[in-house]
C-alpha cells in the first residue's frame, strides 16, 4: 500500500466517522444516550454558576453521580453553551419515572425522558440547542480520538498499514463508539487524551537517541496531557504508572550507554519524574485535594458509589463471567440507557468474530515465540549477528499494559457497582482495536486485509443501520388509530379514568402461560383531556387471593406520552408484555387489572363504566391460566446459594392465612458439593416496607439434616411451618428465603444467584402470600 493510498483511506475513515456520529447526534433524542441524563446537568450547573457542586447523597442534584467526575469535559461544554438560555431544562428533561434502564424489554418503555412532539424542531432553542452543541463538541473530540488511534498503532507497527488502517476503522465504525461520540459523555475527551499520552509514551520509549535536554520538553508536554486526562476521568490514572515505567526504562538505557555511569541514569529518572509530575499536579492536583477534603477520598468515588448505588453482594469473577454478554453488548452497541439493543443475531455474529480474533492472537503469539526461540538458537552460533526481532516487543507490551491498566480497575469497579458495560474500557480503544485487527489478520495470511476489511465493513454497515433499524423506532410515539382499527377492537370496554383517558377495549393474546413466560395484552386508549400531572398506567396480573403475579407500570404510550399534554380525541394502542417471574406460583388462575395512578402520591383515578356506574379505581377483565412447568409436587425453580446448595422447587400449603394461623413452606434443596459449614435457612413473610408477618430461622429439617452432612446431588425436602404473627397487618407479603452462617461473631449470607444468572443478592423472594383480617 502506498503512502498516498494510506492517507486517503485514513481521510475517508475520518469523514465517514464524522458523518455517522453527526447522524447519531441528530437521531437520538436529548438525554437518551448513556448517562447523558446526568452528564448534561453538570455542564449546565457550571455554565450557570461557574462553580462545582458538592455531592450530598441525601440531596442529589440532577447531575446525580456525575458530580463526582473530574470537571474538564463539563467545563468545556459550559464554555460552548454558556450563551444559551437553558432555563427550560426541566421541561425538556421530563423524566420517565418507570423507564426500564439497562433492560431490553419486548414492549418498549425504554425512553429515559418523555419528549413532547415538536420539541426538537429546527431551529433548536434552549436546552435542546445546548445539548446539541455539546454533542457537536463531543464529535470533534471523538474524531481526534480516531486519528490518534491511527497514530498509536502506526507507532507500534509502522510497517503494517493494513493493521493500522483496519484497527482505525474498527475503532471508528464500532456502533457503540459512534453512539457515544454523538452524545454528551466525558468518554469523548478521555479517549483522545489517553491515546495522546500513550502515543507520547511510545515515542519516548522509541527515541532513546534524545538527549536529556531534548527529552525535557517532551516530559513536560506528557505531564500536561496526563493532567488533562486526570481532570477528565479517573480511568486515565493508570497512565501515570506507565509513565513511571517508561521513565525508568529510559533511565536504565541511559545508564548503559557507552561512557555513561549510573548517575546519568539517575539523572534521567529524576528529571523525567519531576518534569512529568509537576504539570500533572499543577493541572489536576487541586481536584483530588478537593475530593480528599470534601469526601475523605482522593478520587471522590466513594461519593459516586453512594449516590449510584452498589451491588448487595460484591460480584466474584464467576458472576462477572455470567454477565459477559451484557458487557460485550455494551462494547459493540447497546443504545439508549443500555436498553435499546441490536438484534440478537448481531451480537452472536460479533462475539463469534471476537472468538476467532482471540484464537488468531494466540496463533500469532505462538508464531512470535517460535521465531524468537529460533533466533536465540541461531544467535548462539559464532559469527551470527544478534536478531532485531525484539525491537517491537516493548511498544506492544506497553500497549498491553495500558489495556490491563484499564481492564483490571474496571473489574474492581464492576465487582462493587452495576457496571457490566463494555464502553467503560473505551479509554484503551486503540489497543482493543489493534488486537482485533492483528487477530483477524492472522487468519488471512498474505491477504490479511480481507478479514480485517470485511469486519470493518460489517461494523460500518451496523453503525449506518442502527439509527434507522433500532434507535428511531424505539422513540416513535404510537400512531393514531383509524376508525376501522377502533371498530375492530376484539373486546370493547369504554371505561373512563378520571376524565383523563378512556380504555376503549383490549386484545388478550395470551390465555395460558407458565412461570418465566409472558402474558401479552393490547390496550386501546383514547385521550379525554390533559391533566396537571403525569398519571401512570398499571397493568397487574392478579392471581388467587388477589395476589399480584406480575405487573407492568408505565406512562401512557409505554412511556412515550404524558397526560400533561395529551390532546383530546387522540386514540392509540399499547401492547404490554408482562413477564412472569421464574418463581411464580402455579397452578393459578389470573385476571388483568388496569387503572391509572399518580406516581408521586399513589392516588388512583376513579373508573367509570360507559353507563356511569362506578368501578372503583380499576377495571378487571380476561382470564389467564398459569400452568406449572412440571407436574411434580413443587414448583420447579433453580436458585443457587453460594456454590454449595440450590433450591430446585417449592410449594405452599396455602396462600392466605390470618393472624395465628400457619402456612407451611416446602423447600426442595439439592446439594451441589460437600459443605464445610452448617448453614441456617431463613424464611420470612415480609412486605414492601420491611414489615414481617412471620419468620423461621433454623437448619434444614429442624437440625436433622445439617448441611455439613449433605453429599453431592443429595435432595433434601424441608417442610417449614410459619405461624402468622398475632399483630401482623393484613396485606401482601413476599416469601423471602436467605441462607446464612455465623462468621467471627457476625452473620454472613450466602450470595443468591437467581434463575438466569442475574445479579446476585442476599436473599430471594419466591412468591407472595396474603395475610387476611
Amino acid at each position: 500500500m502506498t503512502k498516498g493510498t494510506e492517507k486517503w483511506l485514513l481521510i475517508a475513515i475520518l469523514v465517514v466517522f464524522v458523518v455517522l456520529s453527526t447522524g447519531y447526534s441528530l437521531a437520538v433524542p436529548p438525554f437518551e444516550a448513556s448517562d447523558e441524563l446526568w452528564h448534561y446537568p453538570m455542564v449546565k450547573v457550571i455554565a450557570d454558576t461557574w462553580s462545582l457542586p458538592v455531592q450530598d447523597p441525601a440531596d442529589m442534584g440532577p447531575w446525580r453521580q456525575e458530580g463526582s467526575q473530574p470537571p474538564l469535559y463539563y467545563f468545556l461544554g459550559a464554555l460552548t453553551t454558556s450563551w444559551i438560555d437553558t432555563s427550560d431544562m426541566d421541561q425538556v428533561r421530563h423524566i420517565n419515572p418507570h423507564a426500564d434502564t439497562g433492560i431490553a424489554t419486548p414492549d418498549g418503555n425504554v425512553n429515559l425522558v418523555v419528549h413532547r412532539p415538536g420539541q426538537r424542531t429546527f431551529p433548536w432553542t434552549g436546552t435542546v440547542l445546548a445539548v446539541q452543541m455539546v454533542r457537536f463538541m463531543s464529535i470533534l473530540m471523538a474524531t481526534a480520538g480516531v486519528y490518534l488511534t491511527y497514530l498509536v498503532i502506526r507507532e507500534v507497527v509502522p510497517e503494517k498499514p493494513t493493521i493500522t488502517l483496519g484497527a482505525t476503522a474498527m475503532h471508528a465504525f464500532t456502533p457503540m463508539v459512534v453512539f457515544i461520540a454523538g452524545s454528551v459523555n466525558n468518554d469523548n475527551l478521555v479517549i483522545p487524551l489517553s491515546s495522546l499520552a500513550l502515543l507520547m509514551l511510545l515515542r519516548l520509549l522509541r527515541r532513546q537517541d534524545l538527549s536529556l535536554r531534548q527529552a525535557v520538553p517532551r516530559y513536560l508536554l506528557l505531564g500536561g496531557v496526563l493532567g488533562l486526562a486526570a481532570l477528565t476521568k479517573a480511568s486515565s490514572l493508570g497512565l501515570t504508572v506507565l509513565t513511571a515505567l517508561v521513565v525508568s526504562v529510559r533511565a536504565v538505557r541511559r545508564a548503559r550507554e557507552p561512557g555513561n555511569s549510573a548517575s546519568a541514569g539517575w539523572r534521567e529518572f529524576f528529571v523525567g519524574a519531576v518534569t512529568t509530575v509537576l504539570p500533572l499536579v499543577a493541572i489536576a492536583g487541586w481536584w483530588y485535594v478537593r475530593n480528599l477534603r470534601l469526601y475523605g477520598d482522593l478520587t471522590g468515588l466513594n461519593a459516586f458509589i453512594e449516590i449510584l448505588g452498589q451491588r448487595s453482594v460484591p460480584a466474584g469473577l464467576a458472576q462477572l463471567w455470567r454477565e459477559r454478554y451484557s458487557f460485550l453488548a455494551g462494547y459493540w452497541g447497546n443504545f439508549g440507557g443500555l436498553n435499546v439493543p441490536m438484534s440478537p443475531w448481531v451480537y452472536r455474529v460479533l462475539n463469534a468474530i471476537l472468538v476467532i480474533a482471540v484464537l488468531g492472537l494466540m496463533i500469532a503469539l505462538l508464531r512470535s515465540l517460535s521465531e524468537r526461540v529460533s533466533n536465540l538458537l541461531t544467535d548462539r552460533r559464532p559469527g551470527r549477528p544478534n536478531s532485531a526481532s525484539g525491537s517491537r516487543v516493548a511498544p506492544v507490551l506497553l500497549c498491553i499494559l495500558w489495556a490491563l491498566g484499564v481492564f483490571i480497575p474496571w473489574i474492581q469497579w464492576a465487582r462493587v457497582t452495576w457496571s457490566s458495560q463494555g464502553r467503560l474500557v473505551f479509554a484503551a480503544l486503540p489497543v482493543w482495536s489493534m488486537l482485533l485487527a492483528v487477530g483477524l489478520g492472522t487468519w488471512g495470511g498474505r491477504w490479511r486485509e480481507w478479514p480485517i476489511g470485511a469486519f470493518a465493513l460489517l461494523l460500518l454497515g451496523l453503525s449506518a443501520a442502527a439509527p434507522l433499524v433500532w434507535i428511531r423506532p424505539a422513540y416513535a410515539v404510537p400512531e393514531p388509530l383509524t376508525e376501522a382499527e377502533v371498530e375492530a377492537i376484539p373486546s370493547r370496554l369504554q371505561v373512563d379514568f378520571g376524565g383523563t383517558m378512556r380504555l376503549l377495549g383490549y386484545d388478550l393474546e395470551t390465555r395460558h402461560t407458565e412461570p418465566g413466560d409472558e402474558v401479552s395484552v393490547t390496550l386501546h386508549w383514547e385521550a379525554l383531556g390533559s391533566a396537571e400531572r403525569d398519571y401512570t398506567v398499571f397493568v397487574h396480573l392478579l392471581g388467587e387471593h388477589e395476589l399480584v403475579v406480575a405487573q407492568r407500570d408505565t406512562l401512557p404510550g409505554l412511556g412515550l406520552l404524558s397526560t400533561t399534554w395529551l390532546e383530546p380525541g387522540y386514540r392509540w394502542a399499547d401492547r404490554y408484555v408482562i413477564a412472569l417471574p421464574d418463581t411464580a406460583y402455579a397452578p393459578d388462575k389470573a385476571q388483568l387489572q388496569v387503572g391509572l395512578f399518580d406516581g408521586r402520591t399513589g392516588e388512583r383515578l376513579p373508573a367509570l363504566a360507559a353507563d356511569g356506574e362506578s368501578l372503583g379505581d380499576h377495571i378487571r377483565f380476561g382470564e389467564v391460566a398459569i400452568r406449572p412447568t412440571d407436574h411434580g409436587p413443587v414448583n420447579p425453580i433453580s436458585v443457587t446459594f453460594g456454590n454449595g446448595m440450590r433450591i430446585t422447587g417449592y410449594d405452599l400449603s396455602q396462600r392466605a392465612a390470618g393472624p395465628g394461623e400457619s402456612i407451611t413452606v416446602t423447600l426442595e434443596w439439592q446439594a451441589l458439593r460437600p459443605m464445610a459449614e452448617d448453614y441456617t435457612v431463613s424464611i420470612q413473610f415480609i412486605d414492601d416496607v420491611q414489615r414481617k408477618a412471620a419468620q423461621h430461622d433454623g437448619p434444614p429439617l429442624g437440625g436433622a439434616a445439617p448441611t455439613t452432612t449433605w453429599h453431592q446431588d443429595q435432595i433434601v425436602t424441608d417442610d417449614v411451618p410459619l405461624k402468622i404473627f398475632p399483630d401482623a397487618t393484613a396485606g401482601t407479603y413476599g416469601v423471602q428465603v436467605a441462607v446464612y452462617w455465623h462468621a467471627d461473631g457476625e452473620i454472613a449470607h450466602l450470595p443468591v444467584t437467581p434463575p438466569g444468572g442475574e445479579m446476585q443478592a442476599k436473599q430471594i423472594t419466591l412468591t407472595q402470600v396474603r395475610v387476611i383480617p
